[in-house]
């Protein structure tokens, strides 16, 4: 069945429906995912998989997918033949991770590697990945009920035509054995900009999260660093509790972390405003008038503002335009927006491409 091309530049200019700022506890809580691990019956997990099984599987998941039509037209990427700039774009977008998409050019793109999703990107499928299929629901703030209906949705619609590997006493059988049992794993995208300038308190967070079985990470997960005050929640566990189960005992954990991002956020209020007032105002000065920004220089600035918002120190930006510019200010986001798919820019450039960027987009009213 044929799908639409996606536009890269229409792709890379607006944000996924998940990034409304007008969910659950928006002013902490950016977005929440739940992924399900599957794998098919009867053929051999991802790191075994012959590379011309690998391509069958992504020609039948190809049909199952695009015939769904995902809000009317499944979007369809199968690494080997899209351009490491969309590759990177999808990977900023938290559409695939780095194993099924390596971004940068000459880096081996594995046969069979392909990710559908929605044109909100509510929902996607990675294929070939760590396991044969990631199903994958975003959400606006803390809706995680909402995340899981929708990703069992796919899962029970998918079941009518591909058998999971699976046993009674074990669960859904996984790549890695960590996630076998539900093959489940909820996080919460958290904002935590006020504990992070009180370390001791989010080491505290971090030890009673580690406490109750759950990881914390970096902005794009697994193995990367925290930037712009972002962390990432989720659970560990897999085996011996429901879906349903593990994504209270995620809620329930996260509801106290919010709770304590904003006390904390209250007490700078209190004791220090006028300094945290001034921090603010530094922040927008600089993204105002810096000629050159890396990344993450970028988005810690952009932290600060978002807490200036958040304590109403200002009300502008607004939290909308920070979620798309948070996203824009990554490589291939800004590579597509001011250069297209020509030549890269080099580091220096992009630098000074991010600061003009940002100059014109922030520049007073």
């Amino acid at each position: 069945m044929a799908h639409a091309p996606i536009d890269l530049l229409r792709l890379a200019s607006r944000t996924g429906e998940w990034m409304n700022p007008s969910g659950d506890a928006a002013d902490v809580a950016l977005s929440c995912r739940v992924r399900l691990a599957r794998n098919i019956q009867g053929a051999p997990f991802v790191h075994k998989l012959p590379p011309q099984q690998a391509l069958e599987i992504c020609a039948h998941m190809r049909e199952l997918l695009v015939a769904r039509r995902f809000e009317g037209e499944t979007q369809w990427a199968e690494m080997s033949a899209v351009s490491p700039l969309l590759r990177l774009v999808l990977r900023e977008r938290h559409l695939v991770s780095r194993d099924l998409a390596p971004g940068e050019e000459g880096e081996t793109v594995l046969p069979g590697r392909a990710v559908a999703f929605a044109p909100s990107e509510t929902i996607s499928v990675m294929v070939n990945e760590e396991d044969h299929l990631r199903l994958q629901a975003m959400g606006r703030g803390m809706a995680l009920g909402d995340c899981l209906r929708r990703a069992q949705e796919l899962d029970r619609s998918l079941e009518a035509d591909v058998a999971f590997a699976a046993t009674r006493e074990l669960g859904y059988l996984t790549g890695c054995p960590t996630n076998t049992g539900t093959g489940m794993r909820a996080s919460v995208m958290l904002h935590l900009p006020a504990l992070a300038l009180c370390k001791s308190e989010l080491e505290k967070v971090f030890t009673a999260a580690a406490r109750t079985g759950l990881a914390v990470r970096g902005l794009h997960g697994e193995g990367s660093r925290a930037v712009g005050d972002f962390f990432q929640i989720s659970n560990q566990t897999t085996l011996g509790s429901s879906e349903e189960q593990l994504i209270e005992e995620l809620r329930s954990i996260v509801v106290a972390i919010v709770d304590f991002e904003r006390q904390v956020r209250r007490t700078l209020l209190r004791e220090q405003r006028t300094a945290l007032l001034d921090r603010v105002s530094r922040a927008m000065g600089l993204l105002r008038t810096a000629r050159a920004l890396q990344t993450e220089v970028a988005l810690a600035h952009m932290s600060t503002l978002r807490l200036g918002v958040a304590c109403g120190l200002v009300d502008q930006p607004g939290v909308d335009l920070l979620n798309e510019l948070g996203l824009q200010v990554h490589k291939g986001h800004l590579q597509v927006l001011v250069q297209g798919e020509g030549t890269l820019l080099d580091p220096s450039e992009r630098d000074r491409a991010r600061a003009q960027y940002l100059r014109r987009r922030l520049a007073p009213r």
